[in-house]
């Protein structure tokens, strides 16, 4: 949600911001409601001073034996009462217009963004790692995985397409990675380990920009809830409607849940093999932290994730996304791409973002800086540490060896009780 005193004192510099990220101008629209929800509030109050003192003074003329002026009185009370339903109602329907047009607006993009329109507009901030030669024609993971116990055809035949069956050790191994990335996330890199619910009501959803624009993208349960379409929902939102200490150290999360997105806007893109499913594990990392610190903590947080790719020895690249191909509650976002041979080329795996105050202030989360009597909205950021079946592609396509079996990564072995190796099976 935008800052509407913001919006009041500079309109031009906000509709230069979201031209940025191809919107139309519409401060002059959100003023022309802020101005009438404003001036309907400042009737219902006035109308509603006048009533109680009206009725104060009945009263007083009733005891001073002043029936006339009493009736009077009782008149204009009458009156007062019978206008104000139009007034709260005036006030209720601006109010409501206002919020729908400002929640469907996208987080203005940070000063250092580039200007873009799509993912070929992105920036390459660096590259990491070699990538392997082969002796043979390396495959795809979708061509590898049906021998290794990625059974595409399984999953389809219980749920439909984009869900896939995994069995023995490439189960194991998919546990392990997840395993790998929550002690990395909590030992080394000073996360905590939060095990959040995976159904969410309306509120969360709301608070972290996920509806109501992109209800379409969630799943929903028959009793209204929502199924997570990753676990920044849930850890972002159990800050919703605190007022927090000082914050001088961000609050920083992690959890490894499942996931489940309908890709509603994904028609026709990755349909083979493990890349786009309904279902997926994420192990997600969430920050909350002052305004000054969220720049830092954004860098913090992307390095966080890099270091899983360099502990598994996996090629990427750090790319800083334009202003066409950011998400709509980010103000600035890092992807990091991993090479997958099998396909010969970069996939996204990881994707950590800073949204200002923006979710904070759709979900009321705020802070209280030390010595001060004010409030002010905290600051939340979010990213993939990383994504774990885009992982588990990567390990196979980079680990893959002439045969058709996949080394497992040596900072896995003491995970896979002493699997070094998946073989494929006829």
């Amino acid at each position: 949600m935008h800052d509407i005193a913001f919006i009041r004192t500079n309109p031009e510099a906000f509709d230069a911001a979201l031209a940025r990220r191809g919107a139309e101008p519409v401060a002059a629209r959100i003023l022309e409601l802020d101005a009438a929800k404003r001036e309907a509030a400042t009737k219902v109050q006035q109308a509603q001073g006048r009533r109680n003192d009206a009725s104060k003074a009945i009263g007083q003329a009733m005891g001073q034996g002043n029936k006339d002026k009493a009736e009077a009185l009782k008149a204009e009370v009458a009156e007062i009462k019978a206008a104000m339903p139009e007034w709260e109602e005036a006030e209720k329907a601006a109010d409501e217009a206002l919020r729908s047009l400002l929640e469907q607006l996208p987080n203005t993009p940070a000063s250092d963004v580039p200007d873009g329109a799509d993912e070929n507009d992105n920036v390459e901030v660096h590259q990491w790692g070699t990538k392997r030669e082969f002796n043979f024609e390396p495959k795809e993971h979708a061509d590898l995985g049906p021998a290794l116990g990625m059974e595409f055809e399984t999953g389809a035949k219980l749920s439909g397409a984009r869900f896939t069956f995994l069995r023995g050790d490439m189960a194991h191994l998919h546990r392990a990675l997840a395993q790998f990335m929550l002690d990395k996330q909590t030992r080394d890199n000073g996360y905590t380990e939060c095990n959040p619910p995976v159904l969410v009501n309306d509120d969360a959803m709301y608070g972290t920009d996920k509806l109501p624009k992109f209800a379409e993208d969630s799943f929903r349960t028959t009793d209204g809830r929502w199924l997570i379409p990753t676990s920044e929902v849930p850890l972002t939102a159990s800050v919703a409607g605190e007022i927090l200490p000082d914050l001088a150290e961000p609050i920083r999360m992690t959890a490894h849940t499942l996931c489940f997105r309908s890709e509603a806007g994904a028609a026709g893109r990755d349909t083979r093999g493990f890349i786009r499913q309904h279902q997926f594990e994420k192990v997600e990392l969430v920050s909350v932290c002052r305004p000054e610190d969220s720049e830092a903590e954004h860098e913090r947080m992307t390095k966080c994730a890099e270091s899983i790719l360099e502990a598994l020895d996996l090629p990427y690249r750090r790319v800083l996304l334009c202003t066409g191909d950011m998400g709509f509650g980010a103000r600035k976002t890092y992807d990091l791409e991993v090479w997958l041979p099998g396909q010969g080329a970069w996939r996204e795996i990881s994707s950590c973002s800073n949204t200002g105050d923006f979710q904070a202030r759709r979900m009321n989360a705020r802070y209280r800086p030390e010595g001060e009597k004010k409030t002010a909205f905290v600051h939340t950021l979010n990213g993939s540490g990383l994504a774990v079946g885009r992982t588990l592609v990567a390990v196979m396509e980079n680990y893959q060896q002439a045969d058709g079996s996949v080394s497992v990564p040596d900072v896995l072995a003491p995970y896979m009780g002493g699997v070094t190796t998946l073989e494929p099976k006829a």
